[in-house]
């Protein structure tokens, strides 16, 4: 029994993953980077209070948004594979996730 056009190889499976591991490794360690030095900065007592509190907001800003990145790269792959059933369940993920973006954003960081 061949494929269906629809399912995805061990090719494009094994793309995606490293894609996917190479999306979350990279916004792991941006955040680490930044998080690690605003809080050297912050601790040092020097005069740059203001770049430490900057590092410490991107290095909160990278880890969240790594799991939307994560999502996007997904939906692409599935675009460019052509399997919509997964384009479908990643772009649903992907409004979801935004929404809640949209939604602390709007109601003041309360939720």
């Amino acid at each position: 029994m061949s494929p269906s056009p629809h399912h995805t190889s061990e090719r494009e499976l094994f793309r995606l993953e490293a894609t996917v591991g190479l999306v979350l490794r990279a916004g792991v360690m941006l955040s680490s980077a930044c998080l690690a030095l605003g809080l050297v900065l912050s601790l040092s007592g020097a005069a740059a209070v203001s770049p430490a509190g900057l590092l410490l907001q991107i290095g909160i800003l990278a880890l969240l948004a790594t799991p939307i990145a994560r999502v996007v790269v997904s939906t692409a792959e599935y675009i460019s594979e052509r399997d919509w059933r997964f384009t479908t369940l990643t772009l649903i993920v992907l409004v979801e996730l935004l929404a809640s973006v949209v939604a602390a954003l709007m109601f003041g960081r309360k939720l």
